[in-house]
């Protein structure tokens, strides 16, 4: 497996991955997406945007198995959380965003090896790595969870269906040796 930054080219590939992992996965939340795919994808806001690739023995090439990017802490429910949970202004927050892994290569250490280096790329940038996850999705939480990420609040963000619980805001903290320790106030 490699992780590369996202380009152009693979956006049409990237939408084939999305949509095949949706049934086991339910995300996103609405499907199929009220507006193009692409638009998913490609955040306002994003600071960086990697894939992983996996090797086809079927077709001796490299193909996707998954995608996460990064965007600014934006505005928002969502951001307002983030804050007031980190005990840190917007500009020191940057959000993971849009992590999938194509479902049938679930369990390989895609989705770790993506979340590793967007937060590689968070915490040299001097920020503090922060997401939201639906509480429904389960595996999502538990995912995060055992990576260290902690709840440090909640939200209800505009694209949340009525019928669903309010997304909950994570962070990670840094527990490296030049860290400080802790994230979450």
């Amino acid at each position: 497996m490699i992780v590369r930054p996202r380009l152009p080219a693979d956006l049409p590939g990237l939408a084939d991955v999305l949509a095949a992992q949706q049934p086991a996965s339910g995300y996103p939340q609405r499907w199929p997406l009220p507006f193009p795919v692409e638009d998913f994808l490609v955040r306002e806001g994003e600071l960086g945007a990697w894939v992983a690739e996996v090797e086809d023995a079927a077709i001796g090439t490299q193909r996707l198995a998954g995608h996460v990017s990064v965007t600014g802490a934006g505005d928002g429910v969502e951001a307002d959380g983030w804050s007031l949970g980190t005990g840190r202004p917007l500009a020191e927050l940057a959000a993971v965003s849009v992590l999938f892994v194509d479902h049938t290569l679930a369990g390989r250490g895609i989705g770790t090896a993506l979340l590793d280096a967007a937060v590689a790329f968070i915490r040299a940038s001097g920020r503090a790595p922060v997401l939201d996850v639906v509480q429904e999705s389960a595996d999502a939480v538990a995912f995060y969870r055992a990576r260290g990420w902690q709840v440090i609040g909640e939200a209800r963000p505009w694209w949340l269906p009525d019928d669903l619980l309010p997304v909950l805001l994570m962070t990670l903290p840094d527990t490296s040796p030049a860290g400080r320790g802790v994230t979450a106030r």
